[in-house]
């Protein structure tokens, strides 16, 4: 870090690049270089439907709601702590046809997680039969495909609703709209 000592009116200033932490105006400091990155491969996921089997009554779903309609939820299983830096991939397939991916907005903060930590990420998407939905693309499976950030290897994850059993995401549009991850301790 360099700092830099001038006169100005008789007192000496300091200014370095972590000032404004030190009065509290700063973010909160980055992981520890040395933590590696989360792998796809010590993580444990999971794909939850949060309302059963996705299928609301009537197919209406009421517009504008901040309630998730999924939830991707990944467990650290690893021996140490590792980083989870970004959004995981994470692509449903119909087939060699259709499919669908989950997006994000901005850059989330990096993540830290300990053993038997866990990051949650909010899923938003379009049910078929919703009211101006485009049904001619739409993906109905009961796995996906996922990846920790900046990992090349992915894993497939069953679908299950709220109660842990198999169930099917019946999703349309191109994307599913992902919250931005957020940590849950160990044991939560």
């Amino acid at each position: 870090m360099r700092v830099t000592t001038r006169l100005a009116g008789g007192l000496t200033l300091l200014t370095a690049g972590l000032a404004l932490a030190a009065c509290g105006t700063g973010t909160t400091a980055a992981p520890d270089a040395t933590v590696p990155a989360c792998r796809t491969v010590s993580l444990t996921w999971t794909l939850s439907l949060l309302d059963g089997d996705g299928a609301e009554k009537g197919g209406d779903r009421e517009k504008g709601t901040d309630r998730p309609d999924a939830r991707l939820t990944a467990v650290h299983e690893g021996p140490g702590a590792c980083v989870f830096a970004g959004y995981p991939a994470l692509e449903i397939h119909n087939g060699k046809a259709e499919s669908i991916e989950g997006t994000g907005q901005g850059r989330p903060a990096s993540l830290a997680l300990s053993g038997g930590a866990s990051v949650t990420v909010d899923l938003h998407y379009t049910r078929r039969g919703t009211k101006g939905a485009d049904d001619s693309w739409c993906v109905r499976q009961g796995e996906a495909s996922v990846r920790a950030p900046h990992d090349t290897r992915g894993a497939v994850v069953p679908v299950t609703d709220a109660q842990g059993k198999a169930a099917t995401i019946d999703a349309c549009g191109e994307t599913l709209a992902m919250a931005v991850p957020r940590r849950t301790p160990a044991g939560s």
